[in-house]
């Protein structure tokens, strides 16, 4: 598998929806963090921006939920036509159930644990994901400093999938610059989503570009 860049459209402006996404047309998905000022102490957007993002159709939405209640409103933006939803471990009663359901509304699924939640419990439910997103910042606001604690999860996760001969991908999510990007790339991750690093750039689509590269240099090295 190779290198995903994610960007989070948290730091964009909103007011300017098509033409922030525009400047970052060459990622692979538009990351959009959806925050319920429950489950995190922050309050972002929901359903409708989602929308919003997919009608523009210049990119996949990868959107991530830190929501509670997880297996009642998951499967609605796997509905509306994300292309992958995350949803959080801590937030799931039935997170194999949900997994399920969000694939059989035809997007790829994903499992976020947030930086005190232990990877163990749920090695064995790798295979009914396409993504574990292991947070590198404790969930609810952009611009924070990247926890490189995080890089031992980040390896026993990276083991656990090729163990199990596992395609699942493994994401990062928060603080990822050109300079963290290459130690989560080292310890494993290949799916990253950069946002401040991104957006607060001269040049959004030149960073995209220079993250991928430095990725990929480093993926498996």
């Amino acid at each position: 598998m190779g290198v995903t860049i994610s960007p989070s459209i948290l730091n964009c402006d909103i007011a300017n929806l098509a033409s922030e996404i525009k400047k970052i047309r060459n990622a692979d998905y538009a990351h959009v963090d959806v925050m319920d000022n429950h489950f995190v102490p922050n309050l972002s957007w929901g359903l409708p921006v989602v929308e919003a993002v997919i009608r523009e159709n210049i990119l996949p939405v990868d959107a991530h939920l830190m929501i509670e209640d997880a297996d009642r409103y998951a499967p609605a933006y796997a509905e509306v036509g994300c292309a992958s939803v995350t949803f959080h471990a801590e937030a799931a009663i039935a997170p194999i159930r949900l997994a399920r359901e969000i694939r059989a509304q035809g997007a790829k699924v994903g499992m976020a644990l947030r930086p005190a939640t232990d990877i163990t419990p749920y090695i064995d439910l790798l295979s009914e994901l396409d993504m574990l997103l292991v947070m590198t910042v404790e969930p609810g606001f952009g611009g924070q400093a990247f926890l490189e604690s995080m890089m031992g999860k980040v390896r026993r996760a990276r083991k656990a999938i090729s163990a199990a001969n596992l395609q699942v991908a493994l994401q990062v999510d928060g603080g990822i610059n050109r300079e963290t990007i290459t130690k989560a790339a080292e310890a494993g991750a290949d799916v990253f989503v950069a946002g401040s690093a991104v957006y607060k750039a001269d040049d959004a689509f030149n960073e995209v570009e220079q993250l991928r590269q430095i990725a990929n240099h480093h993926l498996n090295h």
